[in-house]
């Protein structure tokens, strides 16, 4: 077994995938719905002192883990540092609304994680309207 603090055991993925009920923590796609199968996110990143426990993970799908990477945080609109919407300590509805097929931000925290993880690019929007009416993604 490696011996690196990165490491995930296969026990703790699957406890990480089962709770997020196989769905993108961020953006609330199935993986089902995915081309490639979703990722497990460090909510904290290493290099911000956050450590590989289920506390600290997320279910993320490939473009928002990829958006995201290791930002912990970034600017709103009057230009002050604000955290990103964190799985753990905070609930999806009170960051976040569906309007149509776009996800409106509800809060700061919401706002902010929208903008760096680009939410709300015209593919992602594109691809929740088609989702939507398959009836495989939230109805907004």
């Amino acid at each position: 077994m490696p011996n690196r603090e990165d490491y995930i055991p296969e026990s703790v993925r699957r406890t990480v995938a089962q709770r997020a009920n196989y769905r993108c923590e961020y953006c609330l796609i199935n993986e089902e719905d995915t081309y490639v199968s979703c990722e497990i996110d460090h909510i904290i990143s290493l290099k911000h002192g956050g450590i590989t426990s289920a506390d600290n993970l997320a279910y993320a799908c490939l473009p928002c883990n990829r958006h995201k990477g290791t930002d912990i945080g970034t600017l709103n609109e009057k230009g002050e540092l604000v955290r990103l919407y964190h799985p753990r300590i905070d609930i999806w509805s009170q960051h976040f609304a569906i309007s149509g097929s776009h996800i409106i931000g509800l809060t700061d925290y919401g706002k902010v994680t929208i903008k760096l993880l680009r939410l709300n690019d015209e593919n992602k929007v594109e691809e929740r309207a088609e989702l939507q009416a398959l009836k495989r993604y939230p109805l907004g």
